[in-house]
């Protein structure tokens, strides 16, 4: 099955439907997401989750993340290293940590890389995605940022870590994406409404 529009007309689409969520909506849907992962084992389990700060309409995992601080689990936002470079590292975040802008006006903890981690020692990341499929499929903002730092997974025969999930909203998701080469899957997405586990 081919896909009726081009990536960045699918992408400018699919941007617009979360956009047009009401600030109601919108805090349904975070209440909806964290119901269907707060008490999911996956969660549960981990001990270092990666999660981000939403922007653009995306799904709100603030409650997750608050959660997971609550819970004594150790929390990771993503960080970008300056203009012009392109790579993307997750940092420990503590409650109440002060927040700073960064280059796409998206709030992270200012770089630190004392409190940085290795990706693929983490347990959980939790990604934002612009459109998404039922089999792992994920459609980002387009710059790469995330596929960049997980490109190591394409690697490994057999990794184990961390696990990946996508969050969305339940209008974002497609019936079919085509993957580039350096499109990093997902073990599945979660929307405000359930669980897409891809096989």
């Amino acid at each position: 099955m081919t896909e009726p529009v081009t990536r960045p007309q699918l992408r400018r689409q699919l941007r617009k439907a979360r956009r047009e969520l009401s600030p109601c909506e919108q805090r349904q849907a975070a209440r909806g997401l964290y119901r269907q992962l707060a008490q999911h084992p996956l969660f549960r389990r981990a001990r270092h989750i990666a999660l981000y700060l939403p922007t653009d309409g995306e799904i709100d995992p603030r409650l997750l993340l608050k959660e997971a601080q609550r819970r004594g689990k150790t929390t990771y936002l993503p960080v970008l290293s300056a203009w012009p470079n392109t790579k993307m590292v997750f940092q420990r975040i503590t409650p109440g940590e002060k927040l700073m802008p960064n280059r796409f006006r998206i709030l992270e903890p200012r770089i630190n890389s004392a409190r940085q981690r290795k990706v693929w020692t983490l347990d959980l990341v939790l990604l934002p995605l612009v459109g998404f499929d039922a089999t792992g499929g994920r459609l980002g903002m387009g710059g790469g940022f995330y596929d960049r730092s997980l490109a190591y997974l394409a690697r490994r025969q057999n990794w184990r870590k961390p696990t990946l999930l996508g969050l969305a909203h339940e209008c974002q998701k497609v019936a079919s994406l085509n993957q580039a080469s350096w499109d990093v899957p997902l073990q599945g997405t979660v929307s405000d409404k359930r669980w897409y586990v891809a096989h």
